[in-house]
Parts: C-alpha cells; sequence; structure tokens
C-alpha cells in the first residue's frame, strides 16, 4: 500500500524560501500524480501544486505561480515543492496526496479520489 509523508516545514520570514518533500513507500510513483495542498485554520484545504506520474507535467495554483516550483525524483520516490519569496498568507499545513492514474498530466482532484495523504507539514510565514 502506497504511503506518503510530508516534511520541510518551519518558521520563516516573508520573502524566504522553504523546500518541502513527499517521499512515497510501499509502492513507486510511476503511475501516481501528485499534488500539494495546503489548509490555514479555519479555511478549507486548497489545491497549490501537482505533478503528473511522468514528472512532464505540471500546474500551479495563481496564488503561487512564479514562486512554488514542484518537481519528482523518481529514483527516490520524492516529490519537492520548493518555496520561494514566501508570505504570509502562505501559512498553513501543507499536505502532500497521491492519486493512481495511467493520465499524463495532472490536475486537482476531490479528495476521497487520492489513494494516499500524508501528515501534513507546518509552514509559517511570520516576520
Amino acid at each position: 500500500q502506497l504511503q506518503v509523508v510530508e516534511s520541510g516545514g518551519g518558521l520563516v520570514r516573508p520573502g524566504g524560501s522553504l523546500r518541502l518533500s513527499c517521499v512515497a513507500s510501499g509502492s513507486t510513483l510511476d503511475y501516481y500524480e501528485i499534488g500539494w495542498f495546503r489548509q490555514a485554520p479555519g479555511k478549507e484545504r486548497e489545491g497549490v501544486s501537482c505533478i503528473s506520474r511522468t514528472g512532464s507535467s505540471t500546474y500551479s495554483a495563481d496564488s503561487v505561480k512564479g514562486r512554488f516550483t514542484i518537481s519528482k525524483s523518481k529514483n527516490k520516490n520524492t516529490v519537492f515543492l520548493q518555496m520561494n519569496d514566501l508570505k504570509p498568507e502562505d501559512t498553513a499545513v501543507y499536505f502532500c496526496a497521491a492519486r493512481q492514474t495511467v493520465a499524463t498530466d495532472c490536475r486537482f482532484h476531490r479528495d476521497p479520489l487520492y489513494n494516499a495523504w500524508g501528515q501534513g507539514t507546518q509552514v509559517t510565514v511570520s516576520s
């Protein structure tokens, strides 16, 4: 059974950077797209970035375009989310989620459609 675990969160000042990692175990990611989501207190979970199972296609929400970059390292079964120019509104718990698919693109799906969710990692952007 596939499992994913996030890490890399922390406290950072506005304008700073963090790199989050999503490490998979129990299966390869060859047939899983990966999505990064975030949830701030009192708000609904929102999609941030996703990467296709092939790693060749990505998508990011407008709020993070130009600042966040998602990438995949197949040999290590790891997906990264590089977050630059962080803003206070980026403060949230960040989750990665994996969905089994034969598609070669990615998008955000309803929560139940994902096969595995990580436990979340806290990102706090504050001066």
